[in-house]
């Protein structure tokens, strides 16, 4: 996939491979975000997403850190964004923020699974981020802070919604007021990550085999499942059974379907047809 963007970077595992890695690509800053990534995210997740080719995205960090949050001359561009009257200002600033927000969100409206592979620094806007991968994994140096309450913020782009979900409201609120730095294996106790593994080299090899195992699956099952937990996590089991009950009516009875079963009886390796 041709890469054409100035804070990201595209790379396929392997010619023959469903997996591409999504990566931060600020190295020089740590990978603090500019206001370019908000418009290159979603673009380079929508073009992922609609690419058959792909089948799970390893989101990861260019250098020594995954992410060390959003870069102080955009922060700064925000807090200078005053002229006109009180009320103007303030509606400006809110569709600033939801068009960031949205950037976010991105990982969550596309249909392949994102994994966070993460090593070194994860601050403020890099929590924002993980939270809304599907799965994340980490390396024994990683560390991280929910740090925006030092820069007199609230975080704003979903860490304060998706973490305790995520962690529990008591460890979300802890984390957040306090903005701490908490180590990779404290972050496996709270379930924020999955695995925490024994060095880089590890973490990439490990997140590559599941990404590979998780492509490997049915496709309309995988992203049938992704979209059936995120809906779920904002309703009740009723309403979550009703939803999933409606989404395998009209999925359920494919070829993937077919081919799973069949490859179960036969004992061999099945083949489905790229989404």
């Amino acid at each position: 996939m041709e890469d054409k963007y100035e804070t990201l970077k595209i790379l396929q595992e392997s010619p023959n491979s469903g997996v591409f890695d999504l990566i931060l690509n600020r190295p020089s800053v740590s990978n603090a975000l500019s206001n370019d990534f908000f418009s290159e995210f979603p673009k380079a997740l929508s073009a992922l997403d609609q690419n058959p080719a792909v089948t799970a995205i390893v989101l990861s960090g260019a250098g020594n850190h995954f992410c060390g949050g959003i870069d102080l001359t955009t922060l700064a561009s925000i807090s200078k964004d005053n002229s006109g009257d009180h009320g103007r200002v303030g509606e400006r600033l809110r569709r600033r923020l939801k068009f960031m927000q949205d950037a976010i969100t991105a990982m969550e409206r596309c249909r392949k699974p994102v994994i966070a592979a993460i090593h070194g620094a994860c601050l403020g806007l890099g929590i924002n981020i993980v939270t809304a991968c599907d799965i994340r994994y980490c390396s024994k140096d990683a560390f991280f802070s929910v740090k925006e309450v030092d820069v007199g913020i609230a975080a704003d782009l979903g860490t304060l919604q998706r973490l305790p979900g995520i962690v529990g409201f008591g460890n979300a609120m802890e984390l957040s007021l306090t903005a701490r730095r908490f180590s990779g294996e404290e972050a496996k106790e709270l379930g924020l990550v999955s695995r925490v593994f024994g060095s880089r080299e590890e973490l990439k090899e490990g997140v590559r085999t599941i990404a590979e195992g998780i492509g490997g699956k049915p496709p309309l099952a995988v992203v049938g499942t992704k979209a059936v937990l995120i809906r779920s996590r904002d309703l009740n089991v009723e309403q979550g059974l009703e939803y999933v009950a409606t989404w395998n009516s009209s999925m359920l009875l494919s070829d993937d379907l077919t081919q799973a079963i069949s490859a179960q009886k036969h004992k061999r390796k099945p083949t489905y047809a790229k989404l």
